[in-house]
């Protein structure tokens, strides 16, 4: 198995994990936030989506990552529905197979963008990353759906 087939077999199962944990939440809950400051259901979501894009833009472009998280944050703060949000984390993981599907090895042992983040490691690092960031964000919405008095699905099951 390539390294790129291995990289896609986490990314599908960070995916479906998290569609998994988080299908009890529905678009009523698009904008509930636990507190105030705090994402939505809806831009929890988006932020997943946009964060694996950003991973794969950073590791294939030669400057890197895009640091300016305030414009990052201003674009999933724009995200009401969780339906746009679910379309955005399909599309993202969607464009991410595509991108990486046909590297060779060599494409993904090749170093990211020197800088502060993952300076130097192989680009195949960020698809533990990204599958450590989309755990992150399933758990922080199985609280949100526990706080509106659901029990979250086990994403483990039916696989």
């Amino acid at each position: 198995m390539s390294l790129a087939q291995q990289a896609l077999v986490e990314l599908r199962s960070a995916h479906e994990y998290f569609n998994r944990s988080t299908r009890n939440l529905t678009e009523e809950h698009s904008t509930f936030v636990p507190a105030d400051g705090m994402m939505s259901v809806a831009q929890q979501v988006a932020h997943t989506a946009h964060t694996i894009e950003w991973f794969v833009e950073g590791a294939f472009r030669p400057e890197g990552f895009d640091t300016n998280w305030e414009q990052h944050a201003a674009l999933v703060g724009r995200v009401t529905s969780l339906a746009e949000a679910r379309a955005w984390l399909d599309r993202a993981v969607g464009g991410t197979i595509a991108k990486v599907e046909p590297l060779a090895d060599a494409d993904l042992l090749a170093p990211l963008p020197e800088g502060p983040i993952m300076g130097g490691a192989p680009r195949l690092a960020i698809f533990g990353a990204i599958f450590d960031h989309t755990a992150h964000h399933r758990g922080a919405l199985t609280i949100y759906a526990r706080l509106k008095g659901m029990v979250p699905p086990m994403p483990y099951m039916d696989m």
